[in-house]
């Protein structure tokens, strides 16, 4: 279909403008200006003598949810020259962070004037003219992002957009103040929601995980406990209980190993090779973005091959995600980032998974772990990690109770993703004009 929209192909009270290559319909009454006409770029701020300052480093901002998750603090003289204050829009311009849309709104600034980092740029509405969150939105619409990104320069690994693009090389739709605090109150009714729905999702984790040690006093109630090792880490576990290296409970024909290490080019009729992100908390291999390797390859790494159920630790760069695999999941294969681990009938896979998300563990697998820049987790110290290991009956008891917590996070993480997606639609829809608000 071409970029261009035909004449007849426009609804009534509407006209075509331009949005970096692409051709959009934006109602009649809408202007369609500037960027600069519209948002001041990196103002400029008197900043106070005294300190220290509000400082936001980039890895602060998450991608996902774009919101701030930390700040740090810093004198005046060691800031650098990026400045905010409340009510501005901070947009990543170096990659792959502008890609993977790290761009946050800036609110609950603890000081007058707060700095940054200097790949950011800094979006402040212009008065009467836009509102600052529909100045936050309209960063994040999906033709906004996309022209940025293809006006990027640089070498490769280190590309940047330029602030000079800003400078009449971008045009945005721009509909009049009333309608843009609307569409910007709407669209923060659905953040809220979204962010309430993270809130349930972390204290229902904290449950989860804190519900471990109030389950060895209520359903193995009369036993007595013991002090044991877990590496560096002493515990107190029921008398009756072991304590075995994980390479013991696996089962030795199925090794504990890591996969594919050179997967080569996406083959659309070949085998999934999963990484961790491709498998949901249900266990669920997410299949449309996938990953294929060849048939030959996969069988070269026979090794690796899943026969589904199976528990997999993430061994390189994000160490210790823990997801455990549906018994039926067709023929796969994991990626060199990937361990396989396949619990022997001595140890319930669930109980491994939640056994090694919890806190304890988790610190544990960081003490093994080694690297600064890219972490990673050896296979031989995986297989000695010390598993504590109910007898199987206990374990079975104990993962049922969790699983349907589980399933009490599952249901949110669906919720989550159902709002995530409204939003997505509305953020399409509200900033081109697609569909009208009242502001009444």
């Amino acid at each position: 279909m071409s970029e261009a929209l035909e004449q007849s192909d426009l609804r009534e009270g509407y006209k075509t403008v331009k949005l970096g290559p692409r051709e959009i319909p934006i109602p009649d009454e809408w202007d369609n200006v500037p960027f600069d006409e519209a948002i001041e770029l990196n103002p400029k701020y008197e900043k106070p003598d005294n300190g220290p300052f509000d400082y936001l480093p980039m890895d602060a901002v998450d991608e996902e949810k774009q919101t701030i998750e930390y700040w740090t603090q810093r004198e005046k003289d060691d800031c650098t020259t990026t400045w905010f204050k409340n009510g501005d829009t901070v947009y990543a311009k170096i990659t792959p962070c502008t890609e993977n849309g790290k761009i946050a709104f800036i609110e609950d600034l603890g000081t007058e004037v707060g700095s940054g980092s200097t790949e950011f740029l800094v979006f402040h509405p212009r008065d009467g003219v836009t509102d600052e969150r529909f100045v936050y939105y309209l960063s994040n619409l999906p033709e906004f992002r996309s022209v940025t990104i293809s006006l990027m320069e640089g070498s490769t690994g280190r590309q940047r957009v330029p602030s000079d693009v800003f400078k009449g090389g971008i045009q945005v739709p721009l509909p009049p103040l009333p309608e843009q605090r609307r569409i910007a109150d709407i669209l923060s009714t659905v953040d809220e929601q979204i962010q309430q729905t993270d809130e349930i999702i972390k204290e229902t984790k904290a449950l989860r995980d804190g519900l471990l040690q109030d389950l060895f006093d209520e359903l193995i109630p009369n036993s007595g406990r013991k002090e044991t090792q877990l590496g560096p880490f002493q515990v107190q576990i029921p008398e009756h209980w072991e304590i075995s290296d994980l390479d013991d409970l696996n089962q030795d024909d199925y090794p504990i190993c890591y996969g594919v290490v050179q997967p080569g080019k996406h083959d659309e009729d070949g085998i999934p090779l999963l990484n961790i992100e491709d498998v949901d908390e249900t266990g669920e291999i997410q299949r449309e973005s996938i990953h294929k390797i060849t048939p030959d390859l996969h069988e070269e790494y026979s090794r690796s091959q899943l026969q589904g159920g199976e528990v997999l630790v993430s061994v390189k760069g994000t160490v210790g995600n823990i997801v455990q695999l549906n018994e039926e999941i067709g023929e796969a294969n994991i990626s060199r980032d990937l361990a396989r681990v396949t619990p022997t009938t001595d140890l319930d896979a669930r109980w491994l998974k939640y056994c090694l998300s919890t806190k304890i563990y988790q610190d544990l697998i960081d003490v093994f772990s080694t690297g600064s820049t890219r972490a990673s987790l050896n296979i031989g110290e995986l297989r000695e990690i010390p598993i504590i290991c109910p007898p199987i009956s206990e374990q079975d008891r104990i993962s049922e109770v969790l699983s349907t917590v589980e399933r009490e996070i599952e249901i949110e993480r669906e919720n989550k993703q159902h709002l995530q997606d409204l939003k997505r639609g509305l953020l399409q829809d509200l900033l081109t004009g697609k569909v009208r608000v009242s502001v009444d």
